[in-house]
């Protein structure tokens, strides 16, 4: 079958289930649509966005529990490129893009969950070169990682004794330190995250294994160093991905739905902070967790995963997301 006839039949689904989620009203003229391929199965990736290129960074591939693999990928040519390896593996790291730099933060060793690390690193793209950071005061894998006002913030996360965090630390690249504030309200790793308007929402997420997962939506103001609640995901799921498009918070997929067929989250949902009121989007056209997502321009890409629970079914199509 062509990628044309795959691309063709996944838009005629999402609009099939567009019609179909009941009490719900779903947002007119979202899409989701098939871009390309990955190159090789890849999940658990830190990515980030710079200068017109996507760099997909560590994570689980090749069979391996953790990888220093870092490409290069161009949308608008549709090439991939082997860069610098990350000087250590991870799975699970938290990335970021500050002052042209992409920063990559904590991450596992070994699978499920296991040997959270303090680790971070800073990429250069002009030279293709790395060189370590401070490390984390609290190791963590799976935590949400973010810029704000300048500095990074790194929230939640799994320790190393296999528990999820609270911990809440901010870096100043100014002065290579990192310093604790305000710890979420709820401890739990495989968030949901992002910024808007000088603030951090943190959603979703898990306290232990999948299925015990929130819908829980916090929000962070660095002026007062405190915490909110807001409006809660209509589907409580964790391992999906976020993202920031034309005015509204995305999140979409998550593990694991029904562990009997290895079946994840499609689920993908809006939030408008104005009203603060989450909407049912078109659904991902399968379920998927454990992937990445970078917005460039008017589109949000969705990078990696599995389309099954856990390490099952690699998702290798890379998604392109539009929001009117």
């Amino acid at each position: 079958m062509t990628v044309s006839c795959v691309r063709r039949i996944l838009v005629a689904a999402i609009c099939v289930a567009a019609l179909i989620v009941p009490g719900r009203v779903l947002a007119q003229g979202a899409t989701w649509t098939v871009k390309t391929q990955i190159p090789y199965d890849r999940a658990e990736i830190a990515v980030a966005a710079l200068n017109g290129k996507i760099y997909v960074i560590s994570g689980q591939s090749r069979g391996v529990d953790a990888n220093e693999f870092t490409q290069e990928y161009d949308p608008a040519r549709n090439t991939w490129k082997d860069l610098a390896l990350m000087p250590a593996v991870a799975s699970h790291a938290g990335a970021a893009v500050l002052n042209g730099k992409i920063y990559v933060v904590g991450g596992f060793l070994a699978s499920v969950h296991l040997a959270a690390v303090a680790r971070v690193f800073e990429y250069d793209p002009a030279t293709d070169m790395w060189k370590a950071l401070a490390p984390l005061s609290v190791p963590r894998g799976a935590a949400g990682v973010v810029v704000l006002n300048g500095r990074i913030h790194a929230i939640g996360g799994r320790t190393p004794d296999v528990k999820v965090s609270a911990a809440h630390e901010v870096y100043d690249p100014a002065t290579n330190k990192w310093a604790m504030a305000a710890p979420m309200p709820l401890a739990r790793d495989h968030i949901g995250i992002t910024v808007v308007s000088g603030k951090i929402h943190v959603f979703g997420g898990r306290m232990a294994s999948p299925a015990e997962r929130t819908g829980e939506h916090d929000v962070y103001d660095p002026a007062t160093d405190t915490w909110t609640m807001a409006a809660p995901l209509l589907t409580p799921r964790s391992a999906g991905v976020s993202f920031y498009l034309n005015g509204r918070i995305v999140y979409a997929g998550g593990e694991c739905k029904d562990p009997s067929t290895s079946t994840t989250f499609n689920e993908a949902e809006s939030y408008d902070p104005a009203s603060d009121k989450w909407t049912a989007l078109p659904p991902l056209p399968i379920g998927r967790h454990a992937g990445a997502s970078v917005v460039m321009g008017s589109e949000a890409y969705v990078i990696g995963g599995n389309n099954g629970c856990g390490a099952n079914r690699a998702a290798r199509e890379i998604l392109a997301f539009r929001l009117p």
